[in-house]
């Protein structure tokens, strides 16, 4: 019988997505760098490179701390949505200044 996620230990349910976020994580940083290679108004430096990492690193652990914290259910989503709304927020700011 195949273990579906309701039924699958905690703790493999919560790799499956550690990987999952890692991936994406990657793959989100790694588009700038694709970019560069075919246009030159993706101008990153290895500066931004790691800002954007910490930034990646620092939301996979408020995403990781608001899992284990919350009680239910609902205060997980909303713990989640709130950091993932900071991360954008961030973000957005770095970019184009948007609070200028």
């Amino acid at each position: 019988m195949i273990a579906t996620e309701a039924h699958a230990e905690p703790r493999i349910v919560a790799s499956r997505w550690r990987w999952t976020y890692a991936i994406f994580a990657v793959l989100l940083l790694a588009t700038p760098l694709v970019a560069m290679q075919f246009t030159t108004e993706v101008n990153w430096g290895p500066e931004d490179f790691a800002i954007f990492a910490a930034m990646l690193t620092g939301l996979g652990l408020l995403l990781e701390i608001a899992g284990r914290v919350a009680k239910t259910m609902q205060g997980r989503a909303l713990l989640m949505f709130g950091a993932v709304l900071a991360f954008l927020l961030v973000w957005a700011e770095l970019a184009v200044g948007l609070f200028d």
